[in-house]
């Protein structure tokens, strides 16, 4: 216990941080379940077509929070220096980045819907029910990266409230219009997938409208205008890619890892692509405690580097660590008791019902392993200056060990859905290892960026 930190402010900004990103987050979540349970009573080709949409949407997400991981790191270091002016600087680099991916992305699933879909299964009733929802999803991808770079220049400067009321308009909004449009309810047309698409393009729309009137309105931190997003710095620009180019890449192959990942098991059968929807869907919801404070560490390690006080950063990572435990335990726990009665809620086939519940025992497992390593090597590790060593990491992992191996379980070897599966997530324990030696060795904290001076 003398190991842990004793200052009660420490944990005040760890709690609200970590309550209030872990609310807008089980929120954002609670859209992907609305969709997925309204989807589930309409058609299970429908489930399983927008799941695989999904991953699509997934790999932009992953790509849009490398972007804003980077902005946060760099943007909560002059936070604690109360450099404002470079907190647009970056805000302004990282939107460019975002909102260009975004537009990649829109060009590929617009021009080749049943092209980008075919790489993850050989279903065409699967293809055709998610090449109609992925033409008008599609039109969201920009509205989603300008919120989110917003949010994240937000969070860097311990501002969370506004997203948590863009996840509950965009969680009322989205369940409203599914309701609408999906079974046709009071008039409206009965549009299936694509009325899910529309309400979610939607929702989208007024969240970026919800977060450019809040800074316009009530921001009193960093005070943005639409100039500042004219302006470029090329030595902040240069410091930026320095940091943030790792975190993008990590994100990036994370995504297409899991798009993979997808792409396995959906080749083989329907009922395996709509269980891994519906079980990783509520992992995530159950998980947000966990990502949440991933996001709060990244700002509480920059944020105490930048005010230059490193003599912190070796308590706060031993205390986060123990905080980790107890939340992933936490965590495996809750979607272990959960998992029968949240399917009670699909209309799906037996056995589509049998392998969700096989996929949630193992998730609630692997949950412990997740609520560790993720904070430490993407909360600790990546903010404290180290970026570079979590795509290294991901690469082993990911790309050399557990998608081969799980490539060679479906499609060589013919084992069953649920042992593939158990391939496909035991990097979550396996690099648990790795991040507690890591973490505990103190290589990396790393020293840049805006600094305060020294007081006389």
């Amino acid at each position: 216990m003398k190991l842990l930190v004793q200052d009660k402010a420490f944990y005040h900004s760890f709690f609200r941080l970590t309550l209030v990103i872990a609310l807008q987050n089980i929120i954002s979540f609670g859209v992907n379940l609305s969709d997925n349970i309204m989807l589930g009573g309409y058609s299970e080709s429908a489930l399983s077509g927008v799941a695989l949409a999904n991953q699509i949407q997934f790999l932009l997400q992953m790509l849009v929070m490398g972007v804003g991981e980077g902005v946060v790191i760099l943007s909560s270091r002059a936070w604690g220096a109360r450099d404002i002016r470079t907190i647009k600087r970056v805000a302004s680099i990282g939107m460019r980045i975002a909102l260009l991916l975004a537009f990649l992305l829109w060009l590929a699933v617009f021009l080749f819907p049943h092209g980008c879909l075919s790489l993850f299964t050989n279903e065409d009733n699967v293809i055709t029910e998610g090449a109609k929802y992925l033409r008008i999803i599609g039109f969201s991808y920009l509205f989603f990266a300008a919120t989110n770079l917003l949010l994240a220049s937000l969070r860097s400067v311990e501002t969370v409230r506004v997203g948590f009321i863009l996840s509950v308009s965009t969680l009322l909004i989205n369940v409203c219009l599914n309701y609408l449009l999906i079974y046709g309810h009071f008039g409206f047309p009965a549009w299936g997938v694509g009325g899910s698409a529309a309400a979610t393009l939607t929702a989208r729309i007024i969240e970026l409208v919800i977060v450019l009137v809040y800074l316009k309105r009530v921001d009193r931190k960093i005070r943005f205008t639409l100039r500042d997003f004219f302006r470029f710095d090329r030595g902040t620009f240069k410091q930026y890619l320095s940091v943030g180019s790792p975190i993008l890449m990590s994100n990036g192959l994370w995504g297409l890892a899991m798009a993979v990942q997808s792409g396995i098991l959906g080749h083989m059968g329907e009922a395996a692509i709509a269980a891994n929807s519906i079980a990783t869907t509520v992992f995530q919801i159950v998980s947000v405690v966990t990502y949440a404070s991933a996001s709060a560490t990244a700002v509480i390690i920059g944020k105490t580097i930048g005010a230059g006080h490193p003599e912190k950063i070796k308590p706060y990572a031993q205390t986060l660590q123990v905080l980790y435990v107890f939340i992933g335990l936490a965590t495996g726990a809750v979607l272990f008791l959960i998992k029968d009665m949240v399917l009670g809620f699909y209309a799906i086939s037996p056995a589509s019902k049998d392998l969700a519940l096989q996929f949630m025992t193992v998730l609630s497992i692997t949950a412990v392993g997740t609520a560790y390593q993720m904070p430490v090597l993407t909360g600790i590790v990546r903010s404290g200056g180290d970026t570079k060593f979590v795509l290294y990491n991901d690469l082993i992992f990911m790309w050399l060990i557990v998608l081969p191996s799980s490539f060679l379980c479906a499609v060589v070897w013919g084992l069953s859905p649920l042992l593939t599966f158990i391939c496909l997530k035991s990097d979550q324990i396996l690099k648990c290892f790795v991040a507690i030696v890591k973490v505990n060795r103190y290589r990396w904290i790393r020293t840049f960026g805006t600094t305060p001076e020294p007081k006389a």
